[in-house]
């Protein structure tokens, strides 16, 4: 079982490898593009990219914040720098250079975090990045992307690298459906709606769109009708999609393998206090760490799936 398989969609890649892969591609079409990694591209997936341009990349070893600090000099040099580890390494070890080096003086890296969620399993907690995107959104100026699926996760590689600026990517190690069969139309802060409703919107970016659309057809057989968002960018996140689904649907869920506080959940509730004030439940990893386990036990331990958005659908209709 996959989330999207309910809906009838196909499995396909992780997000982290269609990174590579696009990385790659776009490499031979982009010669300002360089990459530091810190010593697990074959994680990370920015190896090919290494492999096929050693000359612009870098591996500085296990040292995130100096991979930063590289990386932000590179980028004053005029490069398009993209860093990469996992999210909770990047996040975590290196927040102060990201926060001096890279969004203060505005420079244009691109710091990608793989192996997002809890839906890593058995690597445990310690390499669980559950917090990333709420630490990335709090840097000032700094836009923050998560996709969904393979097909837009190479959209949003593209996008990133065209855009002047630092940008946060947050890719996955799990396979996940393919939601964009026939290409995804991705604009940085424009959310896409992948399934229409008039009773409630559930929200999700991630891994956790698949589960949503599963959600949904599930709630259809009982005569509920959702809509769904693919909300992939969380800054800037799209205001007028969520105040036009809180003003037509007057509820909303809002879905995130992430922690409760900071997140997609969090940026959403303050669109909708502000514009159009409607309940709101939320699915997410709550206030705490997980641990080490299968990773489909984990998402069902800590409700991340189908079954619990459901539920949090039903709250809020009553």
């Amino acid at each position: 079982m996959y989330y999207g398989e309910l809906s009838g969609l196909k499995l396909g890649a992780a997000t982290r490898d269609a990174f590579g892969d696009s990385l790659k591609e776009l490499g031979a079409k982009h010669p300002e593009v360089v990459v530091v990694d810190a010593d697990v591209g074959n994680s990370t997936r920015t190896e090919p990219f290494m492999k096929a341009f050693p000359e612009r990349s870098f591996n500085v070893g296990i040292a995130e914040s100096n991979m930063v600090s590289v990386a932000a000099g590179l980028a004053s040099c005029g490069k398009t720098a993209v860093c990469s580890s996992f999210a909770t390494f990047l996040l975590s070890n290196a927040f102060d250079q990201l926060r001096m080096s890279v969004a203060f003086p505005k420079m244009n890296v691109k710091f990608v975090g793989s192996h997002s969620g809890i839906s890593i399993g058995e690597d445990g907690p310690s390499q669980m990045g559950i917090e990333d995107v709420s630490l990335a959104c709090s840097l000032p100026g700094v836009k923050v992307i998560v996709p969904s699926d393979a097909v837009q996760t190479a959209a949003a590689t593209a996008a990133m690298l065209a855009e002047h600026g630092p940008i946060y990517l947050r890719t996955g190690r799990s396979k996940v459906a393919i939601l964009y069969p026939n290409g995804c139309d991705f604009k940085i802060g424009k959310a896409i709606q992948l399934r229409d409703g008039s009773d409630v919107t559930i929200i999700a970016n991630g891994l956790m769109v698949g589960a949503a659309l599963d959600a949904a057809t599930e709630l259809a057989k009982s005569g509920i009708n959702a809509r769904v968002l693919d909300m992939h960018t969380v800054k800037p996140v799209d205001e007028e999609a969520i105040a036009k689904a809180a003003r037509e649907t007057q509820r909303i869920v809002v879905v995130e393998e992430h922690l409760a506080h900071g997140g997609l959940g969090s940026v959403v509730a303050t669109v909708v206090s502000r514009t159009v004030p409607v309940p709101m439940a939320y699915v997410n990893v709550g206030d705490c760490f997980a641990e080490s386990g299968d990773p489909q036990g984990l998402l069902d331990k800590y409700g991340l799936n189908p079954a619990a958005i459901v539920a949090a659908v039903k709250s809020v209709i009553g």
